[in-house]
């Protein structure tokens, strides 16, 4: 075997146990989706966190599932099986994402203004219709993971939900706010927690947080909630962790950087192992050391017993796994086409 047959097949198989692993972390990816699905309890209670947008985190987690498992599938039985169409395919698909990924920075970085108002506006409208719709509650419980997080409330401050009418509260003792904006911290006086109002059925531990999306608690005083808003306390967040977000960010780019590489590599250089199959159809002279590569057409025509046959020219083909198996011939198998004048090809 020679150097570049080495080469095309470390790069084959490197390609293929890359995707197989890429395709069993999109199986897992599924399978936590579906089980949020059908089931958000023991979900909740297997990752240990409150607050978690569930429908939004189900719907994500399959499709990015789906699509990583279509993704790897491609490579795997495109390396494998060196097929040029899956693998021109996985190649497209890996640009088209990469592309889209150069584009979406691009306009975050450009856009920087209007996309904060459009997520301003989002999320102040999500705070006015807060409890409105207790069947969508998709952005609600997104927004109630982010001010649990951060620990902050409203987008620019607490007002922002002293603001709503379904909140406003008719007793003088307190403010009526989303249980993520209550500040654990500051109530550890058993004295002051007693005098905060919980829901009935939030599963809460010893002067613990409350562990429901939906809950509405009823905090005496404004020192009992995050003073700050989300807005600054995102602001803080992406400042922190901007080297982390670039790194993760270029890690994904080189990954698929690599991965095309490799398929388009692959895919090109396929032509080198085809090359040498049809050097095989080229007639050398009986008498060489090697023996005839095919038989010349001189020798199969004219016959003693000329029957008025064309001359026939033989060319062998390296047989696909799939075909091979099918017929029930060993992988890799080759058949011999038949080349007649003015006559469609056959097998042999």
């Amino acid at each position: 075997m020679s150097a570049q047959d080495s080469c095309l097949s470390l790069i084959k198989y490197l390609l293929f146990v890359f995707n197989l692993f890429f395709f069993v972390l999109g199986s897992l990816i599924f399978c936590f989706g579906i089980w949020i699905l059908i089931d958000k309890t023991s979900f909740v209670s297997f990752v240990g966190l409150s607050f978690m947008p569930l429908q939004i985190w189900s719907k994500a987690l399959a499709i990015s599932g789906i699509l990583t498992m279509g993704l790897a599938l491609l490579g795997c039985v495109g390396a494998l099986k060196e097929f040029r169409c899956l693998l021109g395919l996985y190649f497209g698909t890996l640009l088209l994402l990469f592309a889209t990924q150069i584009t979406l920075g691009i306009l975050i970085s450009t856009q920087k203004v209007q996309l904060e108002r459009k997520v301003e506006d989002v999320v102040l409208k999500t705070i006015q219709t807060y409890r409105a719709h207790p069947e969508e509650t998709a952005a609600e419980e997104s927004w109630d993971y982010v001010q649990f997080q951060l620990r902050c409330c409203g987008w620019n401050s607490p007002q922002d939900w002293f603001r709503i009418p379904s909140l406003r509260s008719n007793e003088s003792r307190g403010h009526r706010v989303p249980c993520s904006c209550y500040n654990s911290s500051a109530t550890n006086d058993s004295a002051i927690f007693d005098k905060i109002s919980f829901p009935p059925f939030s599963r809460l531990g010893p002067l613990a947080r409350p562990r429901h999306n939906a809950d509405i608690c009823l905090v005496p005083a404004n020192s009992y909630i995050y003073r700050e808003g989300c807005a600054r306390s995102l602001q803080k967040w992406l400042h922190n962790n901007f080297i982390s977000i670039v790194g993760i960010c270029l890690g994904v780019g080189l990954l698929e950087l690599s991965f095309m590489t490799l398929s388009i590599f692959l895919c090109r250089n396929l032509d080198h192992v085809y090359d040498r199959l049809a050097r095989w159809s080229q007639p050398l002279s009986p008498h060489s050391p090697r023996g005839p590569r095919c038989l010349p057409a001189p020798l199969l025509s004219p016959l003693p017993w000329d029957l008025g046959f064309p001359a026939t020219s033989f060319l062998p083909l390296k047989t696909p796994h799939f075909f091979a198996s099918s017929v029930g011939l060993p992988p890799p198998t080759r058949l011999f086409l038949a080349q007649t004048p003015n006559k469609s090809p056959a097998f042999w």
